[in-house]
């Protein structure tokens, strides 16, 4: 039985509240935080409320949007 095999059929015991945080925290491992992405995913959003406060970007209420792709 390979390690992936064991820690398997030992998860597939635990409680369900464990199983869930197990899950969390293998999914969370997965994806660590990039300080370079999280920064430019910030001057965007910092440049889009500018935009907005601007009047050079306009929005649509959830009404609109939903509409717009019911189509």
């Amino acid at each position: 039985m390979t390690s992936k095999e064991k820690l398997l059929k030992e998860a597939l015991v635990l409680p369900l509240h464990e199983k869930s945080a197990l899950i969390e925290d293998l999914i969370r491992s997965l994806d660590s935080p990039d300080p370079v992405i999280d920064t430019l995913w910030k001057n965007v959003a910092e440049n889009r409320i500018d935009a907005y406060d601007d009047g050079k970007l306009l929005s649509v209420s959830v009404q609109e949007a939903i509409a717009k792709y019911k189509k």
